[in-house]
């Protein structure tokens, strides 16, 4: 359930901070005073959309946050895991939201950072808000389909799930089969070009690294010249130029003395010593370097011809000679997907049928199974709208399915669902034939058809914070004590929150509060207020009588809300 919300800096509310309870709660007050601000919060903290509009004037930002205790056991703590946000299901869950004015938004998560995507999917396993828009998604058809599979539960669910991977695996044959059969004129096209880039490739052989190995080389070749002399004075210097010998005599040197201050004169010697040895063997070696040395013209001219030719093939294929391979055989795929076409086209064909063939059979066991869900459906919601005062509506879940081709060509049409087109049909009036709802229901009767799906989903979606946004708009009399007395019920199962103008409705809540709006210092402000007592007498008169208070209007309200007690313990 939702503990506490706090609100800074959005819209006309300054601050606020509300502490709510388990049960039925209901939001009142003058048109304007901000009762839906804090709604567009809620909605905020869960994923909604934004703006720097929303943000209070002369404000930098605007905050939300609030503070949710839930069951062990709550699907959200799943979300959490698989979305990598640190929670424990022993501790509460906090969610903190800022908007600023430039329309920057940021949300943390138990503190945590997280992005909107992963907000509004932790959301949804929070806060259901339905508003009077939302009357819109049950004229929706392709919204009857989501509704009638989640009542059905988890069966249909993993069948669904298969139906899909393989439906998954269908639409991907089927656009390479579409790709296939409208590329003909391309392809032949193009056969020619791919048997040249593939012979041309081939024939350069190429080996990888090579264009890497024959650049050393050109390089060694290009300046045999210079090393050849460079190497042979540095060669003279050492042997010619007796730099050998004069190390040699220094060392001769040294050992005749070198008893006379051991201590001093060793590690010298030692160092000439290996000074000579060293010299000596770096001579030796560029003897040998000289004599290895190569100069070759033919052969660098072959170095820089194969050289050109790899860069022609760079500047066609790629920036490297494993580019220009792997470009290779993806051409080679092209090619042979041309050259066996038919061959190709057969096959998809063959594996078209057979997964449209299996994906037909789990569409009907979806189907079987979204018949037997219709039927428990259909008999819920009039369960439910009896309860509504509209006992004699007859309500029905029909499933339709589409067919593609005519007379004896005729298939199924499937589509990522499986093979059914549901849609809610109403009669409100007896002797009246069924109609789908956007054509038969009226804006009170959409609204009690929400509270009737809303109070059947309630235990199934698993969602623990419900807020009703002046639903109860367009009726009244005893069909609004009706949506009253349906959310005082579906408060036994989640935490319930409802913004009316409706004494009927606010009568039922267990929890009143009122929204205020003031000046002060010439400037709005909202404030929240629960009402206890003479107070929510008082705010019940208003909402029956208008402006001015008298006697009768405060009789009559706590008239009201005696009934709503024994409503509530009957």
């Amino acid at each position: 359930m939702l503990r506490e919300l706090s609100i800074r800096n959005l819209a006309v509310i300054e601050e606020v901070n509300v502490t709510f309870h388990h049960g039925f709660h209901v939001l009142t007050g003058e048109t304007g005073a901000g009762k839906s601000i804090l709604i567009d919060a809620l909605s905020l903290l869960v994923g909604g959309r934004g703006s720097a509009d929303m943000v209070r004037y002369g404000c930098d930002k605007a905050e939300m946050e609030a503070l949710f205790d839930l069951a062990t056991h709550h699907p959200v703590w799943t979300v959490l895991i698989k979305l990598g946000v640190h929670a424990s299901s022993e501790e509460m869950l906090v969610i903190r939201r800022e908007l600023s004015a430039h329309g920057k938004s940021s949300s943390r998560v138990n503190g945590q950072l997280v992005t909107m995507t992963m907000l509004r999917e932790i959301g949804e396993c929070l806060v259901n808000i339905h508003g009077q828009h939302e009357h819109q998604s049950l004229l929706r058809t392709e919204q009857h389909l989501e509704w009638l599979d989640l009542f059905a539960g988890d069966l249909l669910i993993e069948r669904k799930q298969n139906y899909r991977h393989l439906f998954t695996q269908l639409q991907q044959v089927k656009a390479s089969l579409r790709e296939l059969e409208n590329s003909t004129r391309h392809n032949v096209q193009m056969l020619d070009l791919y048997r040249f880039q593939i012979e041309e490739i081939t024939n350069a052989q190429l080996k990888p690294l090579e264009d890497e190995l024959l650049t050393d080389q050109r390089r060694k070749l290009m300046y045999a010249g210079k090393r050849m002399d460079a190497v042979s004075e540095a060669y003279s210097l050492l042997y010619g130029g007796k730099g050998l010998d004069m190390v040699s005599k220094a060392v001769a040197k040294l050992i005749d003395i070198q008893t006379y201050d051991a201590e001093k004169l060793n590690p010298l010697l030692e160092q000439l010593q290996s000074a000579f040895y060293q010299a000596e063997d770096a001579a030796f070696q560029l003897r040998d370097y000289r004599d290895g040395i190569e100069s070759d013209p033919d052969l660098l001219s072959q170095v820089e011809d194969r050289l050109d030719l790899i860069n022609s093939l760079k500047r066609k294929y790629g920036e490297s000679i494993s580019d220009i391979l792997a470009y290779l055989d993806c051409t080679i795929l092209d090619r042979d997907k041309i050259e066996n076409r038919d061959q190709m086209l057969e096959e998809l064909q063959l594996e078209e049928a057979r997964l449209y063939e299996q994906a037909l059979t789990l569409a009907k066991e979806l189907s079987q199974l979204r018949e037997h869900a219709a039927t428990r459906l259909s008999e819920a919601i009039e369960k439910e709208l009896g309860q509504l005062q509209m006992s004699s509506a007859r309500f029905r879940v029909q499933i339709d399915t589409t067919y593609t081709g005519q007379a004896e060509n005729k298939h199924v049409r499937l589509h990522a669902n499986g093979m059914d087109e549901a849609i809610f049909m109403l009669s409100t009036n007896p002797g009246e034939p069924l109609k789908p709802l956007n054509k038969i229901a009226s804006g009170g009767e959409m609204s009690r058809i929400m509270l009737a799906l809303k109070s059947i989903f309630a235990e199934i979606d698993q969602v623990p914070v419900l807020i009703f946004d002046e639903v109860d708009t367009g009726v009244s009399g005893r069909a609004a004590q009706a949506i009253a007395e349906k959310m005082s019920q579906l408060a036994k199962k989640c935490q319930v929150f409802s913004i009316t103008h409706l004494p009927q409705v606010a009568c039922m809540a267990d929890h009143h509060y009122e929204i205020r709006k003031q000046v002060i210092g010439a400037r709005t402000s909202t404030s929240v207020v629960e009402l206890i007592g003479k107070i929510r007498i008082d705010e019940l008169a208003r909402m029956l009588g208008g402006v001015e208070i008298t006697e009768k209007t405060r009789h009559h309200a706590q008239e009201m809300l005696d009934l709503a007690h024994r409503q509530k313990g009957a």
